[in-house]
């Protein structure tokens, strides 16, 4: 089975739609950081993790890098964050809708592809009656599974069964 970007597009907007938090801060950062590097270290993933909160300046409340991570992966993470506090969308969101609408980043937005990566793996952490507060992002797999242990993280995280959310 193929997976087609446009349908890829519609799925990341409901995931975005349904995974929304309820309520956000250090502890929560903290248990969800370590959930996703539980996860990661179950499967043998070398990745990084990173998640903030958006402000002037951000503030960064968890990170790791896991063993075979360089700190390429690391740039990276900043970079797809840096599309989520900017857009309040997925990285991936952002990404597919550009290669759906066949322009560049760059030409859409007059921004340097030095600061800002639309490739899978950095989602909006949305609080309900907030709005976008931070960003959970991972580096290292190949993008859409970056985006999709991110989305199964926060599925468990608010108790819902990841195989309803997750990409195919």
């Amino acid at each position: 089975m193929t997976n087609h970007p446009q349908d890829d597009l519609a799925r990341v907007i409901h995931q975005e739609a349904e995974l929304r938090l309820h309520h956000f801060n250090n502890d929560d950062a903290w248990k969800l950081g370590t959930l996703v590097r539980e996860l990661a270290v179950e499967r043998g993933h070398t990745l990084v993790i990173d998640i903030r909160r958006f402000g002037q300046p951000s503030q960064q409340l968890f990170f790791t890098a896991l063993p075979g991570t360089t700190p390429d992966n690391a740039r990276w993470v900043e970079r797809k964050a840096n599309v989520v506090a900017r857009f309040h969308r997925s990285s991936y969101q952002l990404g597919l809708f550009l290669a759906k609408s066949n322009i560049s980043f760059h030409e859409k937005y007059s921004l340097p592809d030095a600061d800002y990566a639309t490739h899978g793996g950095s989602f909006p952490l949305h609080v309900i009656g907030t709005g976008v507060v931070g960003a959970l992002t991972v580096s290292g797999l190949p993008q859409r599974q970056d985006h999709n242990l991110v989305v199964e993280a926060l599925c468990l995280t608010l108790g819902r069964d990841p195989e309803e959310l997750k990409l195919p």
